[in-house]
């Protein structure tokens, strides 16, 4: 299937709005444009000729970019698709809390490193797996919790978080929203570890489009485990604190509050410096390059790509980024894209996609969000190499 044309992605607009029960006027208040621009969009006079701006139609309407440019989802995505509905099924089945019910409690230890193998896939990127490990081990995790309570609190936290994260990742932030509150009611008295839990919740909410929702979960889990360590803070404790204030600050990028946005990435910066690079503290890699990716994930957010891009050329003339995992790097990777892509650079926008892809495959093929810049180039031309053969295994062409 091609990508298609402005004025048929002017009609899936119009669908969707029609399909939202939107007016036309209340549509183009909540995006912040004249009724008369998203009269001309829908008609196909006015071209989505940006990404950004795409992504901005399609938050508001609920739907996942690709949609609107009538983009196939490739075999990646469908195996997702599978994933998520096993997950979804796994959060919906309750049996598993009454203990001795499916047998015995499985062993603490056999849980634990299933909890880790789980984060260490999460790290590597492979979504598609990761979704089909979920079910299984949420239920051996709700099963020991239901039959030891007080030698599993961990190990369920963590297993509805990377549930929470991964499933962020394959654009379903309701179903992530549900996992993340679970590990928050978890967690209990654990400040620290329900702080831990607000992450993904963050992610989520921002998902959802509720940003200020996101700010305040953040910054509030943030006040805790600040007011919890009375100054004498471990390594654990700030990076914590460090990756709540990061997400606060990208939640407050995606609301356009430039003022806070700034402000909550110094805090996390000035954290980072203490913690420094190569940790992984509570599966956080949180650091100086992690903020520093996400600065340039902020500037994209706030409409800024020139900013994005220079301070994407000053991070990969250094080699610190790359001590971060294989997820987080392919993820920056398509963020840095965006930004290349905003400023007009098809060529560049293209070779750190292609780039995205050697390090983390599903990255890019499992996730809606990165097909769309996929589908942008595809259309706009002239292609990096590996660009074509990128877009042909998503199933795009020109």
């Amino acid at each position: 299937m091609s990508v298609a044309a402005s004025e048929s992605t002017g009609r899936r607009v119009a669908l969707w709005r029609v399909r939202r029960r939107m007016t036309q006027q209340v549509f183009a208040d909540r995006i912040g444009r004249s009724k008369s621009w998203v009269e001309k969009v829908e008609r196909g006079a006015r071209r989505l000729d940006r990404f950004s701006l795409i992504q901005q139609v399609a938050e508001v309407l609920r739907v996942d970019p690709a949609e609107l440019l009538g983009v196939d989802r490739p075999a990646e995505t469908d195996s997702a698709a599978d994933g998520v509905q096993a997950v979804r099924a796994a959060l919906a089945c309750y049996d598993v809390f009454a203990a001795g019910l499916l047998g015995p409690a499985p062993d603490v230890g056999d849980v634990s490193r299933r909890v880790e193998h789980a984060w260490s896939t999460y790290r590597h990127g492979d979504h598609p797996r990761l979704l089909r490990m979920v079910p299984g081990l949420l239920d051996a995790a709700r099963q020991l919790h239901a039959g030891r309570p007080e030698q599993s609190v961990v190990p369920l936290v963590q297993a509805y978080r990377v549930a929470a994260l991964v499933l962020v990742k394959v654009d379903e932030p309701e179903l992530a929203w549900l996992a993340a509150d679970r590990a928050l009611a978890v967690a209990g008295n654990d400040r620290l570890l329900a702080a831990s839990a607000v992450v993904p919740l963050g992610q989520a909410l921002r998902g959802l489009g509720q940003g200020r929702l996101a700010m305040a979960a953040t910054i509030a889990a943030a006040g805790r485990v600040a007011a919890s360590t009375g100054g004498a803070a471990s390594g654990e404790c700030r990076s914590v604190y460090g990756t709540l204030l990061l997400q606060a600050g990208l939640a407050a990028a995606g609301c356009g509050d430039h003022a806070s946005a700034g402000e909550l990435l110094q805090q996390a910066v000035e954290v980072a410096r203490r913690v420094g690079d190569g940790q992984d503290y509570r599966q956080a890699s949180f650091g100086p390059a992690a903020v520093e990716c996400a600065q340039v994930t902020a500037a994209v957010a706030l409409d800024d790509p020139a900013d994005a891009v220079d301070r994407h050329t000053a991070i990969v003339r250094r080699d610190d980024w790359l001590r971060l995992p294989a997820e987080h790097r392919a993820a920056y990777l398509i963020d840095a894209a965006r930004a290349h892509l905003d400023t007009g650079d098809l060529t560049a926008a293209g070779r750190w996609l292609v780039e995205a892809d050697r390090v983390a495959p599903a990255e890019i093929r499992a996730r809606p969000s990165a097909r769309t810049v996929v589908a942008e180039i595809a259309r706009s031309g002239p292609q990096a190499a590996g660009v074509a053969r990128l877009a042909t295994a998503l199933g795009l062409t020109r």
